[in-house]
């Protein structure tokens, strides 16, 4: 056992699993049978947390454009020969298991920028305006699944990561006119149900047994766990389904109005330990390469934390992200541990050797 997971970062892996359980027993509540599947995800998770941890990989810098054009390739192949659920194709399948393949994207879109920012010390124009042009066929492949909140991730996580490099901010404030005058011309593209999503934000009222019944029932459900919660079994809106989509996108509400205000900072107090926790390694690692990983990994997770919560609260649209750690959904949570391995691996080796490939 001490050969096994020697070297792991102890305090990043059991902060993990107890948010895991959050969703476990929520899951439980709801559908058996999505726990047991839940249950063997998450111990393949572990198994590939530990593994990344202890991975060594060479310096090996002609990867790097490899692995970009094997993201763009992997999103086109799956528009074109994925598996369609609920009108989306995002999803392959690959012996009668499905993965969705944004979700492993976003991995390997933060290594492949990190290194492109960190290849040279430069913080000029022109390498500000390549970092997006990259950005925008994966967010744009991403967004045809359609998948409008991945999409919106992979545009927000590349903002920040650009931020955090140090860009001036000028180049910022540059790029928001543009955004103001094509925001409006994009809005046109997006599929009718997720234009109703944002209209019906601003309004709710507009259609509450239509494009604002999910909303509305979350936050029902919400209000109706109170300070305490009616405990795990006994939460109506979610068992009798009144909540949609109660186990993966609105999880969170179920949480709350089974184990109410309460549970809900309780969750939020071990989703800060391992936040915390990914922030002293970043501060701990002398390599930019590897702070830029760790620096991307954390605003992914974050920011699914907060799309996720913030829609379940009703403070901002619904797009259809998970609840990191929580959801039900294998990609999900195979996704998460692997992120978090990459970052145990630098958090125990210092020196980010698995990073050396910058």
């Amino acid at each position: 056992m001490n050969r096994f997971f020697g070297g792991v970062d102890w305090i990043l892996l059991l902060s993990a699993v107890i948010i895991v359980f959050f969703g476990l027993a929520a899951i439980y509540s709801l559908e058996p049978v999505f726990f047991r599947q839940q249950l063997i995800f998450l111990l393949a998770g572990i198994v590939l947390y530990v593994f990344i941890s202890k991975l060594y990989i060479p310096k090996v810098n002609s990867v790097w454009i490899g692995i970009y054009i094997g993201i763009n390739l992997l999103l086109l192949l799956t528009l074109l020969f994925g598996v369609e659920v609920k009108g989306a194709v995002r999803w392959i399948e690959i012996f009668n298991i499905r993965f969705q393949v944004s979700e492993f994207v976003k991995i390997f879109f933060i290594l492949f920028l990190s290194h492109f920012l960190t290849r040279n010390e430069n913080h000029n124009l022109e390498k500000f305006l390549g970092a997006l042009l990259l950005t925008a066929p994966v967010g744009f492949l991403v967004l045809r699944g359609p998948d409008l909140g991945n999409a919106l991730i992979v545009g927000l996580l590349a903002l920040l990561m650009l931020f955090v490099y140090g860009f001036p901010m000028r180049f910022f404030a540059m790029l928001f006119l543009p955004v103001l005058i094509v925001g409006p011309i994009l809005f046109r593209f997006l599929h009718d149900y997720q234009k109703l999503r944002i209209t019906s934000f601003l309004n709710m009222s507009q259609d509450p047994f239509g494009s604002s019944y999910n909303a509305i029932q979350a936050l029902i459900a919400i209000g109706s766990g109170g300070l305490m919660g009616k405990g795990f079994g006994q939460s109506t809106q979610s068992i009798l389904h009144f909540l949609p989509e109660q186990h993966t996108d609105f999880i969170f509400a179920t949480i709350l109005e089974s184990l109410g205000l309460i549970g809900g900072i309780i969750l939020l107090v071990f989703y800060s330990v391992m936040f915390l926790r990914i922030y002293k390694i970043t501060t701990d690692t002398n390599t930019l390469f590897a702070k830029m990983v760790l620096m991307g990994s954390f605003f992914l997770l974050l920011i699914h934390l907060f799309f996720n919560m913030g829609m379940n609260i009703g403070i901002l649209p619904i797009v259809g992200v998970t609840l990191p750690l929580v959801s039900y959904g294998g990609s999900s949570l195979l996704t998460n541990f692997i992120i978090l391995g990459i970052i145990s691996n630098i958090s125990s080796r210092k020196k980010a050797r698995l990073l050396e490939i910058a």
